[in-house]
């Protein structure tokens, strides 16, 4: 393609920019490491390397575990006595629900692309971009809120500590921040998603808290009384079993924070390694390694659901899980510190403040590896938008923001998240439901759209319940629809061509004609019988005053999806009726293909065409 020559960028450009040539060029995109990811199958390749998974679960892990340090305490504020009861029915709905709906987004999407992907294949034209800007709006609610609960939450175990509390107190909003700058810092640097240290992170919070449950539960098994009192207010409050499940049906969605991480673990995915000789075309091993990933965790993290729930609720008074209670958004914390001591409780601490802040980063990751997927290949994001620091700092200006309006709240910013995260789940399961239909699977297909109204009354209830999520997220779409009209209107005019690419006889026909004036003519295909051809040629040399020795060939271009923006192109050569050379080519846009082509020309022959 034709270039133009800029004068150098200056050293903080060319920083901010560094990666950003090597994007965008129709097979991957940067993630936040700066290296090309890619997101489409490409064909026999080189074996897949990756990391065992039951490693890989630890990168998953430290968004979905994490959420034990606030989880306890947001469900006894939204459920009281019934707790546990809720914390079980979510159980249930996370293995009979959300764990089939992604081991099947797994089969579906193996490249890390989620069920984004999945309904952007499904839905084509400009309602499935319409579509998928939505969901790219409850997916930035998601992780951002991910990012600035989890920093509101770490800020939370240092203020509370009681070896600190007196130094730190009323300073939560200034430590989120500052750990959210920290976050930004990190990324702008250069971060590694490391996994070993995920494994040390996870193994460490997870190691910690089967101490704090088992202490637990000796407490609750010690003091008799504990079990009682709760199950005479409960049947004081409730009457009777059934009524108390079906209260425990309406409240179970304010839980939902407890469903958060299967998104990012099918988001985790490349990294899973596959069996010997695997490639990525088909990645076998890969799906059913994640597929073990995804049951392993959610198996993990339902055991520690329902078990915190259960200890806490009982062991820790319910004034403490409110706004300033020693509790609230630290309730294991509470108890690490009351049943094991100070020196235990601030060792918990600080692995809790780790994880919590590894969540962060992981989020910061999921975002910076999702937008550039769509935005930029859209046309509706600026150019720059391709490159990791300049969106890092986008993003954590936006966390800035979020936290100042939640004034740094654990429980405030409850709602937001659990809204992001349900959206994204009732996407995927609609999105199975489609595939199963497709596929011709009826059984499957009833499953997963029963599975599909489930988490669509939990979105609804959730949104009537907390609509600060769903406000939080229809400011997110309407911020990033907005943005991408305008960047759409703005690159209008540009040359949305990422690569040229000739088969054989393409290259034959533009090779033969080098050493002569080049001609193309653009023809609108029609019956492209002998008689189109002909006429067309003789209109051309009677209009244009040109010799009859002179050659041509015709160009002729089919517009697929008006919709998208830039896309590579590829140019086919046939012989028609044994005499006439055709270039044939495929885009979204007759005008861009027809100036990427002769440019493409242009640089290969040295010759204006």
């Amino acid at each position: 393609m034709a270039t133009t020559e800029h004068p150098p960028p200056g050293r903080l450009r060319a920083w901010m920019l560094e990666g950003l040539s090597d994007m965008g060029k129709g097979q991957g995109h940067a993630g936040p490491t700066g290296q090309t990811e890619h997101t489409e199958q490409r064909g026999s390749e080189p074996e897949h390397q990756g990391q065992r998974w039951y490693r890989v679960m630890c990168l998953t892990g430290v968004d979905y575990f994490s959420t034990l340090g606030y989880q306890p305490g947001i469900a006894a504020l939204a459920a009281g006595l019934l707790s546990p009861v809720a914390t079980i029915v979510l159980v249930i709905v996370t293995l009979a629900g959300a764990l089939p709906v992604y081991r099947r987004v797994a089969e579906e999407s193996p490249h890390g692309q989620g069920s984004i992907a999945m309904l952007e294949r499904l839905l084509t034209f400009w309602k499935g971009k319409l579509f998928v800007l939505t969901l790219l709006g409850f997916a930035a609610t998601d992780f951002l809120i991910t990012i600035t609960l989890s920093a509101a939450d770490a800020s939370t175990h240092l203020v509370e500590n009681p070896h600190l509390n007196s130094a730190l107190h009323d300073q939560q909003m200034l430590i989120t921040l500052v750990l959210v700058a920290l976050l930004g810092a990190v990324f702008l640097k250069g971060f590694l998603e490391a996994i070993g240290v995920a494994v040390f992170l996870v193994g460490l919070y997870l190691a910690l808290n089967v101490v704090v449950v088992i202490v637990g539960l000796w407490h609750v098994a010690t003091a008799g009384h504990v079990v009682t009192d709760w199950s005479s207010a409960l049947t004081a409050e409730h009457g009777n079993a059934f009524v108390m499940i079906g209260v425990a049906l309406v409240v179970f969605p304010k839980l939902a924070l407890g469903l958060s991480g299967f998104e990012t673990g099918v988001a985790v995915m490349p990294h899973v390694k596959g069996d010997p000789g695997e490639t990525e075309e088909n990645p076998a091993g890969r799906i059913r390694d994640t597929k073990k990933l995804l049951t392993t965790a959610a198996l993990i993290m339902s055991c520690f659901l329902i078990a915190t729930s259960f200890i806490t609720t009982l062991l820790i008074p319910e004034k403490e899980f409110e706004s300033g209670g020693q509790a609230n958004g630290r309730a294991l914390a509470f108890l690490a510190h009351e049943y094991l001591g100070g020196a235990f409780g601030t060792v918990y601490d600080v692995s809790t403040i780790a994880i919590l802040w590894f969540a962060g980063a992981s989020a910061m990751a999921g975002l910076l590896n999702l937008m550039p997927r769509y935005l930029p290949r859209y046309g509706m994001a600026p150019h720059w938008a391709r490159a990791v620091r300049p969106m890092v700092i986008v993003f954590t200006l936006i966390a800035f923001l979020v936290t100042w309006i939640f004034d740094a709240d654990v429980d405030a910013q409850g709602g937001a998240y659990a809204t992001g995260v349900l959206v994204l789940i009732s996407s995927a399961a609609i999105a199975v439901t489609i595939a199963a239909r497709k596929a011709g699977q009826r059984g499957w297909t009833v499953g997963f759209a029963v599975i599909s109204a489930v988490f669509l009354y939990t979105t609804v209830v959730n949104v009537i319940e907390r609509p600060d999520g769903v406000k939080i997220g229809a400011c997110f779409i309407a911020g990033i629809i907005l943005v991408s009209l305008l960047s759409r209107l703005a690159r209008a005019f540009e040359l949305r061509v990422t690569s040229v690419s000739l088969d054989p006889m393409a290259e034959r026909f533009i090779r033969d004609m080098a050493s002569r004036k080049i001609r193309f003519i653009a023809n609108e295909p029609d019956s492209r019988d002998k008689a189109e051809y002909r006429d067309k040629i003789e209109q051309i040399r009677e209009d244009n005053d040109i010799p009859g020795q002179e050659d041509f060939v015709f160009v002729e271009v089919t517009v697929t999806d008006p919709s998208e923006f830039e896309a590579g192109l590829t140019v086919r050569g046939e012989v028609l009726h044994q005499r006439y050379r055709v270039l044939t080519l495929e885009s979204s846009s007759i005008p861009n293909a027809l100036a990427a082509l002769l440019l493409h020309v242009r640089d290969t022959t040295a010759c204006t065409p």
